[in-house]
């Protein structure tokens, strides 16, 4: 109440509903529900403000997880560098270059030799190569002993399982030895400008793996038979030796490529009619030799991109058919060989591969004609049967249909297995 006697309104705290918390009047349940009134206020107000923090901190979130897979490659990269750079030095540590040193012997190697995957001697004046230097190296891969003095190879040599590449050209080699059969992983072989009058007779019955031969510039007069099992060859270089005649079977290198026969001079003056049956041929060379004619098969060398005849004093084809290049000799040869199928009424002995082939497709094992393409003769060859091993002849009987015996004389009357 006021000095005058009239009443005056005191401002209270008020709670909800308007109740004046001071008023003594409000009981404990009132103040109860304000107060569980307020809590679930706040309680509202965390639920609103939560996912809003939860919605600026995702973007956020999200970055720090492409950082850190950033950083991830980041530091995978750095360790496959760092493996390339350990490898590199790896592999030049074990890589032993001497070449161009002069070297009259060689010195006792600081190294472990087992370690060596190439060992270069090349450009030396090195008249051997000890056993026991060789002997010990069980990992070399590649040996380039070029343009030295050598005479001869250590039959040691043999002991080199593991090599692929061998480089001994611009030296005084007489022979290789033997041994050199057991280097079974070689791919590469190069013995130019040697004095090589032979090879190792069994050399193609090993190096299987072998996919270049280089032999040019020496005195060899002839390739061993087993030339013919180096199916893997790629590449035959035997040009500027004495070549007299070539191998029989060398329709077996399926995968020969290049071959160069060229520069045996007065020493060649025919090459075997199975040149026809390279199929992968794409590169050869005959020129300045003594040939007088090529074989009529070549014209069955679809794949044949280059020949070369220039230097002989060839009759067919002739030189007018020769100047307008590989195709038009291909023709000729191909012309050459149905006409002269036609002539004689039949296929004549060389040049009737084809026909005794289709009329093997069959391998009935009953008969095959001796009539040729057109059947006019009833004489027949009779083959026994034979069995067959997952599509394969037996080896008793696979002989049957092999080059030399389709290749043989008409008059034959039977195979004899």
């Amino acid at each position: 109440m006021s000095a005058g006697g009239g009443s005056a309104s005191v401002s209270r705290p008020l709670v909800e509903g308007g109740e004046d918390r001071s008023d003594p009047r409000v009981d404990s349940c009132t103040r109860k529900r304000a107060t569980m009134w307020a809590a679930d206020t706040c309680h509202d107000t965390t639920k609103i403000i939560f996912p809003i923090k939860e919605t600026k901190q995702a973007p956020l979130k999200q970055e720090n997880q492409i950082r850190g897979e950033m950083r991830m490659e980041a530091r995978k990269k750095a360790q496959v560098e760092k493996d390339k750079t350990q490898k590199e030095e790896k592999d030049e540590a074990l890589k032993l270059d001497l070449s161009g040193m002069s070297l009259n012997s060689l010195p006792n190697p600081t190294t472990q030799l087992s370690w060596i995957t190439k060992l270069d001697l090349s450009n030396n004046n090195l008249e051997s190569i000890p056993e026991s230097l060789t002997a010990r190296l069980l990992n070399l891969e590649v040996l380039d002993v070029h343009s030295n003095q050598l005479n001869v190879l250590p039959n040691s040599i043999g002991c080199l399982m593991k090599l692929k590449v061998l480089n001994v050209s611009s030296n005084l080699i007489v022979f290789l030895p033997n041994a050199i059969e057991n280097c079974r992983a070689l791919e590469e072989m190069n013995t130019n400008f040697n004095k090589l009058t032979r090879l190792p007779d069994t050399i193609g019955y090993e190096l299987t793996n072998l996919r270049t031969l280089s032999v040019n510039s020496n005195k060899l007069a002839f390739l061993p038979s087993s030339t013919s099992h180096l199916t893997s060859l790629r590449s035959l270089d035997a040009r500027l030796n004495c070549l007299s005649s070539l191998p029989d079977g060398l329709e077996n290198l399926i995968r020969l490529q290049s071959l160069d026969l060229s520069q045996n001079f007065h020493h060649l003056s025919s090459l075997p009619f199975s040149l026809g049956l390279l199929v992968s041929l794409t590169d050869l060379d005959v020129s300045y030799n003594n040939l007088t004619a090529l074989p009529n098969s070549l014209g069955c060398l679809t794949n044949l991109r280059t020949l070369h005849v220039g230097g002989n004093p060839l009759v067919s084809p002739p030189m007018d058919v020769v100047t307008r290049g590989v195709n038009a000799m291909r023709d000729y040869l191909s012309a050459r060989m149905n006409e002269r199928g036609k002539k004689d009424g039949h296929a004549s002995t060389k040049t009737s591969f084809i026909g005794k082939l289709v009329k093997c497709t069959t391998f009935t094992g009953r008969s095959i004609s001796s009539g040729g393409l057109h059947g006019e003769r009833n004489e027949e060859l009779l083959l026994p049967d034979y069995r067959l091993v997952k599509g394969f002849a037996t080896p008793k009987h696979v002989g049957t249909f092999s080059p030399r015996r389709l290749f043989s004389s008409r008059r034959s009357q039977s195979l004899k297995l």
